[in-house]
This record gives C-alpha cells, sequence and structure tokens, in this order.
C-alpha cells in the first residue's frame, strides 16, 4: 500500500487513521489504471473547455474523503469548488434527496406550488442581514442567480448601468460573464457582451498600490468610483447595480475590507443603487456564519449563492428585499430551479449547518490560521495566507520582497498535494485555495497541512 507521504511532525497522522473514510490512502501510482482509461475516453468524448488540475477520476466520496475508480482515497480540501458544504454523500442528505425522488421528481415551480420551496426560501430569507422582510428566487447555479440578480436590478431601478471589480467571478453565462473579470481567456472568442458595464479594482491588501492595510487597502478606489466613474462614464443615477464578492473567489480567496464593503454601502444607498453581494462561494457557513457579508455589518439589497446550499445537487438562489422583488408574474421564470430534490437536499443542508457545521466551519477555520500563522517566515515563497472560517488563500511567489507571483510553482504544489492525497485546487493567478467540506476536524486539518507544508518545501527548491 503506497500511503501519503509523512512529515516528521506529523508521523503519525495517516498511519493511525482511525477511520478508512477520513485520510488519504494511495493504493496505486496516480493515474491508476481504471483512472487512465477514463482519461483515454474523456479525450475522445468530451468538451475541451474543461478545466482539470490533475487526473482525479472520482468515484464515491463520503465525508470529507473521495475515493477514485482504482480505490485510492484523498483527503478533499476542495469539496468541488466549495460545493460539497457537509461533506460527501452525507446520510442526512441522502436520505432526503432518496425520499423525496421516490414521491415527486418534478413539475415545476414556475406553473405550480411545491410545499417545500417557500419552507426553504424562509430558512434562507430570515438569515439575510437587515430587517426588512426577504424574498427568494431559487436557481439552477450560481451564473443562473446571477444572470437573475441583474434583471431584478435593471427591474427594480428601470437603469440599466451595472459596475463589478477586476478580479471577480460571477459565472460564465453571457450577462454574468459580462460581469466576469477573472482571466480573458474566459471571455476570449464570444465577441460582445452585455453592454454598460464598467469595472474597477477590488482591494486587494497584500499587492494595495498604495500600501495600505487589509482593514485600510480601497479608499482610493472608492474616490475613483465616486470621482472619476460617476463624474467621466456613468451617471450614479443611471447604475442599476454594483456586484462585488465579499471575498473573491477565482480572484485569489480576496476579502474586501470591513469600511470597504460599509462605505460601497452607503455609495448604494445615496444614489438608489441595487447592492448585489455574491456569495456563491463564500455563502453557507463557510466563514462561519451564514454569509461573509455579515462580518462586515452591511445589509445587501440583494444576495446571489448557490454551491454549497444543497451540497452538491444543481440549486441557487437570489435573495432579495421584498420591496426590490416586485416584479410582475412572467417577468422571470425557470423550468428546472427549485426541483423538488434539490429543495430536499437543500433543505437537510441548511439544518446541518445549522445545527453544527456553521460553527465549526469557524472554529477550525480559526485552528487553520494558527497553525499557518508563521508560514509567511518559515516557507520564502509564501507571500500570504489569509481568508474567513474555511475560505482560505495561500499566495504562492518567487520572491517575498517582490512579490512576484509564482503561477508555475502554485500549480506544482497542487499537483504533489494530489500525489500524496490531498486534493486543493488554485484561485487566481498563484494562489492555493483550501475550501474543504464545512465538517473537517482538527486531524483532518493537520494531515492536509502536513501534506501541503511537505509540497510547498519541496517546491521551494525550485524557486
Amino acid at each position: 500500500m503506497i500511503t501519503a507521504p509523512e512529515s516528521k511532525t506529523k508521523s503519525s497522522v495517516i498511519a493511525q487513521s482511525k477511520s478508512e473514510w477520513k485520510l488519504p490512502q494511495l493504493v496505486t501510482e496516480l493515474p491508476g489504471p481504471n483512472a487512465t482509461r477514463v482519461l483515454e475516453q474523456d479525450a475522445r468524448f468530451m468538451s475541451p473547455s474543461y478545466t482539470r488540475d490533475y487526473p482525479l477520476v472520482a468515484k464515491r466520496g463520503r465525508g470529507a474523503v473521495v475515493e477514485d475508480v482504482d480505490g485510492n482515497k484523498f483527503l478533499d480540501f476542495a469539496a468541488g469548488i466549495a460545493v460539497c458544504s457537509t461533506g460527501h454523500c452525507h446520510p442526512k442528505v441522502v436520505a432526503a434527496i432518496q425520499e423525496q425522488a421516490a414521491e415527486l421528481i418534478h413539475m415545476s415551480g414556475t406553473d405550480f406550488y411545491y410545499e417545500n420551496m417557500p419552507r426553504f426560501a424562509e430558512k434562507l430569507a430570515v438569515t439575510v442581514p437587515g430587517p426588512e422582510a426577504k424574498k427568494v428566487f431559487f436557481t439552477n447555479s450560481g451564473t443562473e442567480a446571477v444572470e437573475g440578480a441583474v434583471k431584478l436590478a435593471r427591474y427594480a431601478t428601470r437603469r440599466d448601468k451595472f459596475i463589478a471589480f477586476y478580479g471577480c467571478f460571477h459565472g460564465r453565462s453571457m450577462g454574468s460573464l459580462s460581469l466576469t473579470a477573472s482571466k480573458s481567456t474566459q471571455r476570449k472568442g464570444f465577441g460582445a457582451l452585455l453592454s454598460g458595464v464598467e469595472h474597477i479594482p477590488y482591494p486587494y491588501a497584500y499587492r494595495c498600490a498604495h500600501g495600505h492595510t487589509a482593514q485600510t487597502c480601497g479608499a482610493e478606489i472608492l474616490e475613483q468610483l465616486e470621482g472619476q466613474i460617476f463624474k467621466r462614464l456613468f451617471d450614479p443615477e443611471e447604475v442599476a447595480g454594483i456586484i462585488i464578492e465579499p471575498i473573491q473567489g477565482e480572484g485569489g480567496y480576496v476579502p474586501a475590507p470591513d469600511f470597504f464593503l460599509q462605505e460601497l454601502q452607503r455609495i448604494c444607498r445615496q444614489h438608489g443603487i441595487m447592492l448585489i453581494v455574491d456569495e456563491v462561494q463564500s455563502g453557507m457557513g463557510r466563514t462561519g456564519k451564514w454569509w461573509a457579508c455579515e462580518n462586515s455589518g452591511i445589509e445587501p439589497d440583494i444576495l446571489c449563492s448557490a454551491k454549497g446550499i444543497a451540497s452538491g445537487m444543481p440549486l441557487g438562489a437570489f435573495i432579495a428585499r421584498e420591496s426590490v422583488m416586485t416584479w410582475k408574474p412572467g417577468s422571470h421564470g425557470t423550468t428546472f430551479g427549485g426541483n423538488p430534490v434539490c429543495i430536499a437536499a437543500g433543505l437537510a443542508t441548511f439544518d446541518l449547518i445549522e445545527s453544527e457545521y456553521r460553527e465549526n466551519a469557524g472554529q477550525v477555520g480559526d485552528y487553520i490560521f494558527q497553525k499557518t500563522a508563521n508560514w509567511t517566515d518559515k516557507h520564502k515563497i509564501v507571500g500570504d495566507v489569509r481568508g474567513r472560517g474555511l475560505m482560505i488563500g495561500i499566495e504562492i511567489v518567487r520572491d517575498q520582497k517582490t512579490k512576484e507571483k509564482g503561477p508555475d510553482l502554485r500549480n506544482h504544489i497542487v499537483d504533489l498535494a494530489f500525489r500524496r492525497g490531498l486534493c486543493i485546487l488554485g484561485a487566481g493567478e498563484n494562489t492555493l485555495r483550501l475550501s474543504p467540506p464545512l465538517l473537517i476536524d482538527r486531524e483532518q486539518a493537520d494531515a492536509a497541512l502536513a501534506i501541503l507544508e511537505q509540497c510547498i518545501q519541496e517546491a521551494e527548491g525550485k524557486a
């Protein structure tokens, strides 16, 4: 049996696993023979637009562990891109899906009623900050949630302009893609997108052009918005919405300073602009609170959710103040959004996050930040460790003084981690993304960090 390499300080972590579904267990070279067969078939028949960082061919999952088609088990700190919030195949989620699938799979919530749709909507609505009552529209995905938010903002304000941020990712359908400004390859080749969208810098404290701290970065951006954008490009009375991720996901797990979000809200309120908060990746308990925006004390007009909302079933939602969501019947609809099986999974997911996993995300997240607090001192290629809860970014650089980005080093670390039984992903140009299921414990955190440190140390030899 091949097991994940052990560090000197964590030599017993993997060997003393209490459960076969707790820590990595590698039994073949990677990729194994069955995985190799699938990779060959995939190359023949699948669209080349998919992006895969390493040859993991998943077969089954339990908790924070995923098993491939050759029987190798990996500790999953990617969680299906922050989707499997309650872990893989949580028994309560599986039971809810099975029970609902045996009763009713589809009728279309746009044309008929489901008992569980308003039930789940009520649960979500009361979690969104702000005193005003909220209403919910269910979608199939995050990009659909953003598309719906854009339409609703236009409808509610009778305006058509939007402001988004460089580094943001809001989706790949044409409207949300117009807001996305993460990588040029995501937009290249698709021609004209939605008009009336302007992008401004995101407050990136580690790379702040003005030398600000994580608490003060972004003042100049707000000045640019009010002093340049509103005076030279868009009159604020023409702007329907400003959309922001409180913690950029694909942009590199970069948190916006509290004051920045608060000032952005002030500007929106002043000019009647919808403040749209994209919590597709940062929401549903991942930061230790229901929504990352709660950490800053803001009250969005529209909030977008998906990913972790239903533990892997295709479900999204946008939630708006009641006075905003006043559009008429037929103004917006969906065939599959809020499918009964997905709603059942969402209800089970919500109860699990509410009862235990939201608090666990905050506690284990704090533990990981404590364990990694000295990594910038220990490792010459670690430039920054940031985030909230179990949304953690580790920025990899070639030189800490110049902050030269190390995308090749980051990619090498991601691959090395896979070879040692740890699944992680990149974010931004050169950041490691840690977004494990919200149920991980300290033993699994220790195992993941031990493997990750080994990989960083090996990559440092190439810096």
